[in-house]
C-alpha cells in the first residue's frame, strides 16, 4: 500500500512539474519528419549530438544561448511517453564511430527521445526566480508518409481508389501497373471475398509501392503504413487496395454491398485504416505537436529527372496540407497546442558546393511558396534552410579549361574512395523542360569520412541557426 501512495505522488509530481512547464513554456515539444532518404534519422543524431557535447568542439555560432555564453549543459533523459519506441541515438552514434564510419539505419516508425537543456536566462520573467532555468525538449521522430495518409480522412474508399488509379495510370508508375491493373478489373466486385486473393493483391500493390519508392524515387506513396507497416505487419487492416471499376457497378449495388463481398470487404478496411491508423496517429500524436521541422532531399529528385521531381512537389503539397497552425498561447500550450514555428530544411547540402546553397534555398521555397504565403500572413513563422546534419565533404577550387572552379570532395557511395567533383548547378526556381533536356543535375551520395571520437560534435551546416530557429526564443 505505501508503495502504490509512493507510486501515486511520483506521478502526481510528475503531473505537476510537466504543468508547470508549459506554463512557463519550459516544455516544446518537436516533430521532425521527413520523406524516405531525406536524413531524419542523422539529423534527429546530430542535433541531439551537438546539445549534449556543447564545449567539446561545437560550432553553434548562430544558436544565442552559446554565443552569447548562456548554455549550460544538456543530457538525455528518460521520455514522457513509456508506450513509444525510443529514438536509438547510441546505435546512431555507434556507426558514426566505426573505422570506417556508416550511415545509421533509418527509422521505420514512431519513436521519441527527451533532452533536458539547462542555460540561464537572461529576458525572460524566469531570470526574476531563479539563475538557471532547464527547457524540456521533446523529440518526435516520424515517417512523413504517415503524414500523405492525412488527406484520406476526407476521401470516401471510391474517391481514394479513383485518385490512385488515376497515379497509376501515368508515367512513369503506368509503365509498372499494368498487370495490377489487369487482375484488379477481373476481379467480381460483388462475389464473396476471398481473404487469401485479398491478401495477394494487396501484397503486390504493396511491392509495386515499395518500387515506387526505393527504385524510382517517387515521394507520393499511399497508403503509407504499407511500405512502413510497423506492428502491422501482416494485418488485414493493411491489407486492402484501390478498385478500378466502380462505372460497372450498380450505385444501390455497391452502397448495399456487405462486408463479405469483395468491394464491402475493400471499403470495410479502407475505413477501418483511416480510422484505427491514421485518424489514431493524428489524435495521438500530430496534434500535441509544438513545432515541426520537414526535411526535404531535393537533390535526388533533381537527378532523377522531371516526372520524380513532379511528384515531389505534389508529395510536398499534400504534406503541408497536414498541419494544424496556429498563434501558441497559455490556453492552448496547456490544453490544445498548435503548431507555431515549422522549419523546411533542404538536406544534403554538402552534396554541393557552398555557393549553390542559396540556390537550393530558392528552390525548397519554391516548392512551399503557397503555405509560406499562407503562414506569413496568418503571422506563423516559417523558415527554410539548406543544412547538412553531417557534413562528409570538404570544399575547394580546381581547373578547368583554364578557369578555376568550385569543387567538393568526399567520399564516393558508390565507388568507396575519395573523388573531387563539381556536381552542377542547382536551379534556384522549380525546373522547367528546358533544364530536364540539357542534362538536369549530377548528384552524387556520399558517406561519413573520419570516425566520430568519443564526446566528439559531428561536423554539421547550420544545425546551430536550426536549434536557434526551433529553440532560441524559449531560452531567452
Amino acid at each position: 500500500m505505501a508503495l502504490l501512495k509512493k507510486e501515486q505522488l511520483e506521478k502526481l509530481k510528475h503531473k505537476a512539474e510537466e504543468l508547470l512547464n508549459r506554463t512557463l513554456d519550459q516544455h516544446v515539444t518537436l516533430a521532425v519528419t521527413g520523406l524516405s532518404r531525406s536524413g531524419k534519422t542523422a539529423f534527429i543524431t546530430s542535433l541531439v549530438n551537438q546539445l549534449i557535447n556543447e564545449g567539446s568542439g561545437a560550432k553553434l555560432s548562430f544558436f544565442n544561448p552559446v554565443h552569447q555564453g548562456r548554455f549550460i549543459a544538456a543530457k538525455r533523459v528518460p521520455q514522457k511517453h513509456f508506450h513509444i519506441g525510443r529514438f536509438d541515438y547510441d546505435s546512431a552514434v555507434n556507426a558514426f564511430s566505426l573505422a570506417p564510419p556508416k550511415w545509421p539505419e533509418p527509422t521505420q516508425g514512431i519513436s521519441e527521445l527527451r533532452i533536458a537543456i539547462k542555460y540561464q536566462p537572461k529576458e525572460s520573467l524566469l531570470k526574476y526566480a531563479t539563475e538557471t532555468a532547464t527547457l524540456y525538449l521533446d523529440i518526435t521522430d516520424y515517417p512523413g508518409e504517415w503524414l500523405l495518409d492525412l488527406p484520406m480522412l476526407n476521401q470516401t474508399f471510391e474517391e481514394w481508389s479513383m485518385q490512385m488509379v488515376s497515379l497509376l495510370k501515368q508515367a512513369p508508375r503506368s509503365e509498372h501497373s499494368q498487370a495490377f491493373l489487369a487482375k484488379v478489373e477481373q476481379l467480381e466486385p460483388l462475389a464473396p471475398a476471398n481473404e487469401e486473393l485479398l491478401a495477394d493483391i494487396a501484397k503486390e500493390y504493396t511491392d509495386l509501392l515499395h518500387y515506387y519508392r526505393d527504385t524510382l524515387g517517387l515521394s507520393l506513396i499511399q497508403p503509407g503504413r504499407f511500405i512502413l507497416p510497423g506492428e502491422l505487419a501482416d494485418a488485414p487492416i493493411l491489407q486492402f487496395f484501390p478498385y478500378t471499376a466502380f462505372e460497372q457497378i450498380d450505385g444501390n449495388d455497391y452502397q448495399n454491398a456487405g462486408d463479405d463481398t469483395l468491394v464491402g470487404m475493400l471499403r470495410a478496411r479502407f475505413i477501418s485504416y483511416k480510422e484505427r491508423v491514421v485518424r489514431k496517429f493524428y489524435k495521438e500524436h500530430f496534434v500535441n505537436f509544438d513545432r515541426q521541422i520537414v526535411l526535404a532531399d531535393c537533390l535526388t529528385p533533381l537527378n532523377k529527372g522531371a516526372e520524380i521531381f513532379g511528384d515531389l512537389e505534389q508529395a510536398t503539397a499534400q504534406i503541408l496540407e497536414s498541419f494544424n497552425y496556429g498563434k501558441s498561447g497559455v490556453l492552448s500550450r496547456l490544453f490544445s497546442p498548435k503548431i507555431d514555428k515549422l522549419l523546411f530544411a533542404a538536406t544534403k547540402a554538402d552534396h554541393v558546393t557552398s555557393e549553390q546553397h542559396v540556390n537550393l534555398v530558392s528552390l525548397l521555397n519554391q516548392l512551399v511558396h503557397t503555405t509560406k504565403h499562407q503562414l506569413n500572413f496568418e503571422n506563423i513563422e516559417m523558415e527554410t534552410l539548406a543544412v547538412a546534419s553531417v557534413k562528409t565533404t570538404l570544399n575547394g577550387k580546381s581547373i578547368y579549361q583554364g578557369k578555376e572552379v568550385p569543387v567538393i570532395q568526399g567520399k564516393s557511395a558508390n565507388e568507396q574512395k575519395l573523388i573531387t567533383v563539381f556536381p552542377g548547378a542547382v536551379p534556384a526556381r522549380l525546373p522547367k523542360a528546358d533544364y530536364w533536356q540539357n542534362g538536369g543535375f549530377n548528384f552524387i551520395s556520399f558517406e561519413p569520412i573520419e570516425p566520430l571520437a568519443p564526446h566528439q560534435c559531428l561536423p554539421h551546416l547550420r544545425m546551430d541557426q536550426v536549434l536557434e530557429f526551433l529553440l532560441g526564443d524559449k531560452m531567452k
